[in-house]
């Protein structure tokens, strides 16, 4: 019994050994969590569906500073780190306060200046800055952004115009935990969209500035290859190919990022360090390396503004400046460390950056690909051109695991074949397109050479037909299921614990990357869809039909021009199917399922004859209609606002009540 008790003593003391050696041995990685803590933290804030206290949320971030600066332990630290996050989007939100429009106008007569114009292949959205006060959105000013059609010719950027407009505000989520236009716009100083009908051009620019290089570029080169891969113009590219990229998996070579960043930043230094190789007096002193370094970094920060400054550009420009300097100071140039310093930058510059897609799988393709090349270090043949398929091989497939859940998350579908598009489509765009590309739009405006521009239209035109045989490929494309926030939340606890946990004994850090990835998955196969939905202005709806298709109530609304597709999406269904119109019977929607049965009625008339036997029908438990109901009766019936409800009768409303939704009175 004695030597028993002895041996489990030896157990334990050997078991609490491992486990102070394993808190130990994390101790180098806690600063890893930093930027994770925060992002959470601001993640929460924006999705919760209620307005903090503004006194509350400054109390809140001077504690979390004090807990921060002040307390020692772990846990606590944590804490604060998540609840600075929170507060910090909370203050952010109310500094920015982006004028809003209080309703939607129509034949407005402003005058503005030409802020921004983003070219598409069919229009052009323009950016007009002008008074908030001129659109009823209050003090201060204001940017909107309005369409006009081909036929008008755009201003120049600078101009001062006076436009006749009209302006739509903002369209908040139009299901749970859906994209949030209103809280995107609002967050990127945006304060309305909609059309221009007309133009008179009051100044001309100075022409002078970043905004007006890019237009001049743009009118010279004349080519989308040179709108999009250099100067950022994202919906440039012809609609009917983009599709064919994003289901090729290679869709992310239209946003300037690490890829593009990459390519520039290497042929700037291959040039300076050739150049500075060649004058002796300056290399005697100090390596070439060094200044080409920065004059490469010099060059890739005015390509970063001509390309118009998007987050997933300037998550890259950051990490470039980062390894650029690891290289001057002699210091390891490529680590996790160094994208969470650009995580935390990102973060403090706008907090909701955060919760948009590109810089989501921005930061998750980096990270995975940071963790392969330096914690798992695979082993590589020895053959050199073995070498580089393996490499290739090995990035294209992190990459894809890392932003796979977002791509589902945000687009609601997975290129299966995206493993092939990018090992045999992204060497052209490599070493044939972008090259030409960058050489042209200087070379047409300079000198009326547009040779390159020429050259690389062929080789993309060729390039798409490739894209096209393997986009037509069987299943190319599958619809996924909506994720939700907690089961996203818990795969990127997954992810984080693989990556920042360090194992000691047995692979602790796969372990509870494969748990949390379990609960994830779990979430996203039990979480049933909605049977009913409907907009907040009630004048679209939809129910889930016998075969499990989602019927509306009409089969176009252009005020609800993309509620179609994100409700498809909700339900598993490909968006590009039809849009199933259900016929209402004498004007009304009778919907029964066997928790509840719902009253939809989106005329006048209808509702006058039929509101009466509507509520004093048992049967009904909801009525749903257009116009405002009040009545004693049966108020508890008439459900307003925008909502879904579940198959177990669960109604979940819309948020519609955040800063971003309400404009000041």
């Amino acid at each position: 019994m004695i030597r028993n008790f002895s041996l489990r003593r030896k157990q334990i003391n050997s078991y609490t050994f491992s486990m102070k050696d394993f808190l130990e041995n994390q101790s180098d990685n806690l600063f890893l969590w930093v930027p994770f803590l925060m992002a959470f933290g601001g993640g929460m804030y924006f999705n919760i569906p209620w307005n903090p206290n503004i006194i509350i949320i400054i109390l809140g971030i001077v504690t979390a500073i004090i807990l921060l600066f002040c307390l020692h332990n772990r846990g606590v630290r944590a804490f604060a780190l998540f609840l600075f996050g929170f507060c910090y989007s909370a203050i952010f939100t109310q500094i920015i306060n982006t004028p809003q429009i209080p309703r939607d106008l129509h034949n407005l007569d402003v005058c503005g200046t030409v802020e921004h114009i983003d070219y598409t292949n069919n229009k052009s959205r323009i950016y007009i800055k002008l008074d908030a006060s001129d659109i009823h959105a209050g003090d201060g000013t204001a940017i909107v952004r309005v369409s006009a059609s081909s036929s008008i010719p755009p201003p120049n950027v600078g101009d001062k115009i006076r436009a006749k407009i009209g302006l739509f505000r903002p369209n908040g989520p139009d299901g749970p935990e859906t994209f949030d236009y209103a809280r995107w716009a609002y967050f990127n100083g945006l304060s309305a969209n909609g059309y221009m009908n007309d133009y008179d051009v009051i100044a001309h620019a100075s022409g002078h500035g970043i905004a007006t290089l890019r237009n001049s570029l743009h009118k010279s080169a004349n080519s989308f290859l040179a709108d999009t891969l250099v100067l950022g113009y994202k919906n440039a590219v012809p609609k009917s190919d983009s599709s064919t990229w994003t289901a090729t998996g290679v869709g992310h070579v239209w946003s300037i990022s690490g890829f593009h960043i990459t390519l520039v930043s290497a042929w700037l230094f291959a040039i300076f360090y050739l150049l500075f190789r060649a004058i002796a007096p300056i290399t005697r002193r100090i390596p070439a390396r060094i200044p080409a370094l920065i004059c490469a970094w010099i060059g890739l920060m005015f390509y970063l503004f001509l390309s118009g400054c998007d987050v997933a550009t300037v998550r890259a420009f950051l990490m470039a400046t980062l390894v650029f300097m690891a290289f001057i100071f002699g210091r390891n140039a490529i680590s996790v460390r160094n994208v969470c310093v650009a995580f935390c930058i990102i973060f403090l510059i706008n907090p909701h950056y955060v919760m948009q897609p590109g810089f989501q799988l921005s930061f998750a393709a980096i990270f995975g690909l940071v963790w392969l090349w330096n914690d798992v270090r695979p082993k590589m043949p020895n053959n050199k051109i073995l070498k580089v398929i393996y490499t290739a091989i090995l990035t294209s497939v992190v990459a894809t695991i890392f932003t796979t859940p977002f791509v589902i998350a945000h687009f609601y579908s997975m290129p299966i074949y995206g493993l092939i598009g990018n090992l045999v489509l992204l060497p052209v765009f490599s070493v044939a397109i972008m090259p030409m590309v960058m050489l042209g739009i200087f070379t047409a405006p300079l000198f009326g050479w547009s040779l390159p521009l020429d050259v690389a239209e062929k080789i993309y035109q060729f390039t798409l037909g490739i894209a096209t045989k393997i986009s037509s490929m069987p299943m190319a494309t599958i619809t996924m299921p909506h994720i939700t926030n907690v089961a996203l939340g818990t795969i990127i606890i997954g992810f984080l614990c693989l990556m920042f946990i360090r194992p000691i004994r047995i692979k602790i850090n796969w372990i509870l990357c494969a748990v949390f990835f379990a609960i994830g998955i779990t979430i996203i196969c039990t979480t049933q869809p909605p049977v009913f939905y409907v907009t907040h202005d009630h004048e679209l709806a939809a129910f889930v039909g016998p075969d499990n298709k989602l019927e509306f109530t009409k089969s176009r609304a252009s005020n609800h021009y993309f509620t179609f597709d994100t409700w498809k999406h909700i339900n598993g269904e490909d968006a590009r199917t039809k849009n199933i119109r259900r016929a209402p019977v004498d004007g009304v929607w009778v919907y029964k399922t066997q928790k509840f049965t719902l009253a939809y009625i989106q005329k006048f008339v209808p509702l006058m004859r039929n509101i009466e036997k509507l509520c004093n029908d048992d049967d009904i438990d909801y009525i749903v209609s257009f116009f405002d109901v009040q009545s004693k009766q049966c108020n508890h019936k008439i459900l307003r606002g925008g909502f879904v409800i579940y198959p177990n009768g669960k109604i979940k409303y819309l948020v519609n009540s955040r800063p971003w939704h309400n404009p000041p009175e």
